[in-house]
C-alpha cells in the first residue's frame, strides 16, 4: 500500500472510490426486491462486503488494478453493491493499463453481468434493457479511462520533449562559449606570435649589431632566446586548438576596426542595404585587441540581420569616446523569414564571450518601435593597462 500520493493522486482515488459507492448503493436500491423478506442479514452484509470493496479500490487500485479488476469481478456474485466497484476497476484498468489488457478485463467483467441478469428472475423486456445498459456503461468507461491514458502519456511525452529540448539549448549555448573561446585564442596566438616575432627579429639586430656594447649585446641575445622559446610554448598550448588537417584554413591577418568598412562593403555587393555612421575620428588609434573584437561584433550583427531579417534595413553606428561603442540597428520583419538561413542561433553567446573578456556590456533585444537594436561598449583605457574594469584578470586582459 502506497500512502504517499500527490494530492492530485489523491484526489483521483477517491472521486473513482465515490464513483463506486454511488453505482454500488444504486445497484443495491435497484435489487432490494430480490432479497428475502425473512433474511434480516441480507443487506447489512451487502453493504459490509461493498465497503471492503471500496476501501480496497481507495488504497490500491493504482498498484494493483487488473487483480483488483478481477476480484471485483468475482465479487458482483456476492454483493450488489459490489457491481459499482468493478464498474470502476474497469476504468482504472483501462487508464492505468495499456488495451491489450484494459479490453479482455473490461470484456469480462462485462460477460459476469451478463451471466447476472441471465440467472436473475427478469423479463424479457428488463433484461434487455439491462444488458444494454450496462454494455453501454462498460464501454463508456473503457473509452474514457482510455482516453485520460493516452491524454497523460501525451503531456508526460511533451514534457519529456521540452527537458530534452532545454537540455540540448544548454549543451548548444555551452558548446558555442567554447568554440568562440577556441577562435579568440587562436586570434590571440595570431596576434602574439607577431609580435613576439617581431620582438625576436628587433633583439637579433640589436644582438649582432658590430657597434653595440658587449653588455647590449649580450642583453639582445638573451631577448632574442627568451622570445624563441616563448614562440615555441605559445605554439605548444594553443596548437591544441588548431586544425592541422589538410584541409584546413590557412592563417590569415586579423581584422581591425579599420577593416569594418570594407565588411560593410561586402554586405552590400551581397545585396544587403547596410548604412555605416563612422564616428571613430581616428580607427588606427583604437587598440588592435579592441578592433578586432568590435569587428567579430559587426560581422555578426550583420549576419543575424541578414539571417532573421533579410531586406531589411541596416545601420551600424560607431562612435569613441571612453568607450568604443558599437550598435547595430535593423528593422523586424512582420513575420518569420520565407528561407530562414541554417545557424545554432549561439551568436550572441559568442559575442558575449569576447565583450566579457574586454569588460565591457552587451545589450540586445527589440525596441518600442519594432527594430532589433545591439549595442556594445568596448572600454578602450584597458589597451592602456588599466584592467578589465573589474571583470577578469589583468594579465589575461593584456593578452587581448
Amino acid at each position: 500500500m502506497n500512502l504517499r500520493r500527490s494530492w492530485r493522486d489523491w484526489l483521483g482515488d477517491v472521486a473513482v472510490t465515490a464513483a463506486a459507492v454511488l453505482l454500488g448503493l444504486l445497484m443495491l436500491q435497484a435489487s432490494l426486491n430480490d432479497f428475502p423478506e425473512d433474511s434480516k442479514t441480507a443487506i447489512p452484509r451487502d453493504i459490509a462486503i461493498g465497503v471492503v470493496s471500496w476501501i480496497v479500490m481507495l488504497l490500491w487500485r493504482r498498484r494493483y488494478p487488473v487483480a483488483i479488476a478481477l476480484v471485483m469481478t468475482a465479487g458482483q456474485l456476492t454483493a450488489s453493491t459490489v457491481l459499482g466497484t468493478a464498474m470502476a476497476a474497469v476504468f482504472s484498468v483501462a487508464m492505468l493499463r495499456p488495451w491489450r489488457t484494459s479490453v479482455p478485463v473490461a470484456a469480462t467483467t462485462a460477460l459476469t453481468v451478463l451471466g447476472l441478469f441471465w440467472l436473475a428472475p427478469l423479463s424479457e423486456r428488463e433484461f434487455r434493457e439491462g444488458i444494454v445498459a450496462f454494455g453501454l456503461l462498460h464501454v463508456a468507461l473503457l473509452s474514457t479511462g482510455m482516453l485520460v491514458r493516452s491524454r497523460r502519456q501525451l503531456i508526460a511525452s511533451l514534457r519529456e520533449r521540452a527537458r530534452a529540448a532545454e537540455t540540448e539549448q544548454r549543451l548548444r549555448v555551452e558548446e558555442a562559449r567554447l568554440l568562440e573561446r577556441e577562435r579568440i585564442a587562436r586570434e590571440m596566438h595570431d596576434v602574439l606570435a607577431h609580435r613576439i616575432s617581431l620582438l625576436a627579429v628587433h633583439a637579433g639586430a640589436l644582438e649582432f649589431r658590430p657597434d653595440a656594447p658587449a653588455e647590449q649585446r649580450e642583453a639582445a641575445g638573451i631577448i632574442r632566446q627568451s622570445a624563441y622559446e616563448a614562440m615555441e610554448d605559445l605554439r605548444e598550448v594553443i596548437g591544441v586548438l588548431r586544425d592541422d588537417s589538410p584541409g584546413a584554413e590557412p592563417e590569415r591577418p586579423q581584422p581591425t576596426l579599420a577593416d569594418v568598412a570594407g565588411l560593410v562593403r561586402e554586405s552590400r555587393r551581397a545585396g544587403a542595404h547596410v548604412t555605416l555612421e563612422d564616428g571613430v575620428p581616428d580607427a588606427a588609434s583604437v587598440p588592435s585587441r579592441v578592433g578586432r573584437h568590435a569587428y567579430r561584433i559587426v560581422q555578426e550583427g550583420l549576419t543575424n540581420a541578414r539571417k532573421h531579417a533579410p531586406g531589411a534595413h541596416v545601420l551600424v553606428s560607431l562612435g569613441a569616446g571612453t568607450d568604443l561603442d558599437i550598435e547595430i540597428v535593423n528593422a523586424l520583419p512582420p513575420g518569420p523569414p520565407a528561407r530562414p538561413l541554417p545557424g545554432s542561433g549561439a551568436g550572441l553567446v559568442g559575442l558575449a564571450e569576447r565583450v566579457a573578456l574586454l569588460g565591457g556590456t552587451l545589450e540586445h533585444g527589440r525596441t518600442g518601435d519594432g527594430r532589433f537594436r545591439l549595442r556594445a561598449l568596448l572600454p578602450l583605457e584597458i589597451a592602456h593597462g588599466a584592467g578589465a574594469g573589474g571583470k577578469g584578470d589583468t594579465h589575461g586582459s593584456e593578452l587581448l
